[in-house]
């Protein structure tokens, strides 16, 4: 068996043994989001640690465990914190998690984190609607041999956000009267933030909001064949952009500022799903 097939199904398995709960969609929480759970209906937890080969997230404001619940009716499985590339795990390491809430049940994938604001006219405290991403500057979750079992050898990336989700979240924003920004999302290693010589190549490159996560974990879910949709939390202008050094207490913080209308957001949307 391939290796890193049998570290997700032995990751599978230690799981069923500590819950039998079945979602229908699979949330991430990025940097000051994972607040969001504590508004579900919670059945159980499952921390990250306590699952066989699992990898521990150790970033700060990621609390490192599943939350499984109720978004209304939805089945909800939660992440209340991921895992980056550079907290020194191999990317299939990194989209692990990913993998196994699809193993779990999970058909559409609903990606959030916290970014920064490329593009002119962005600020802080926007929520950004993903409908495009850029992944070339961090390794493929796909390299090496192919698990069949997941997905195809060369899978079709055309459309790696559901147009349909997309459509929900553009209604739900404009019912809720929360302005929604869309744009084209870069993943960059970190965990140093960007030079601005670095900024302006991803903006040459069409990238509307830079960030250390996210599209490594879209890239995987759509080889298995879910549906993806992300939204981003402009936390701060990036670098040769904002007038200040940028900090990681300034993600934690935007998050903060932004969760009343995150939430509805996120609530609305999961119920229409």
């Amino acid at each position: 068996m391939n290796q890193v097939y049998e570290k997700l199904t032995k990751a599978y398995e230690s799981i069923r043994k500590q819950t039998d709960f079945e979602p229908e969609i699979a949330l991430v929480l990025g940097s000051g989001l994972g607040d969001y759970a504590d508004s579900m209906k919670v059945e159980g937890y499952v921390n990250y640690k306590d699952i066989e080969g699992f990898p521990v997230s150790t970033a700060p404001g990621h609390v490192g465990r599943f939350v499984f619940g109720y978004v209304g009716e939805k089945k909800v499985v939660c992440m209340q914190g991921r895992v980056h590339y550079y907290e020194g795990y191999d990317m299939e390491d990194v989209v692990l998690p990913i993998r196994l809430m699809k193993m779990m049940g999970a058909k559409i994938l609903f990606l959030t984190n916290a970014s920064g604001g490329i593009k002119t006219g962005f600020k802080a405290g926007d929520l950004m609607l993903i409908t495009d991403q850029i992944s070339f500057f961090v390794p493929s979750p796909l390299r090496g041999e192919n698990i069949k079992e997941l997905g195809v050898r060369f899978p079709d990336m055309s459309h790696i956000y559901d147009e349909d989700l997309q459509e929900v979240l553009r209604k739900c924003a404009c019912e809720l009267d929360i302005p929604l920004k869309e744009g084209v999302y870069v993943q960059t290693k970190g965990p140093n933030y960007e030079s601005p010589a670095e900024v302006n190549l991803c903006r040459m490159c069409g990238a509307d909001a830079v960030g250390m996560s996210t599209a490594c974990e879209a890239l995987a879910a759509n080889h298995m064949g879910m549906k993806v949709c992300g939204v981003s939390c402009i936390s701060n202008l990036a670098a040769g952009i904002s007038p200040t050094p940028l900090s990681e207490q300034e993600v934690i913080d935007a998050g903060k500022a932004v969760s009343k209308k995150f939430s509805a957001l996120v609530t609305e949307a999961i119920q229409r799903f």
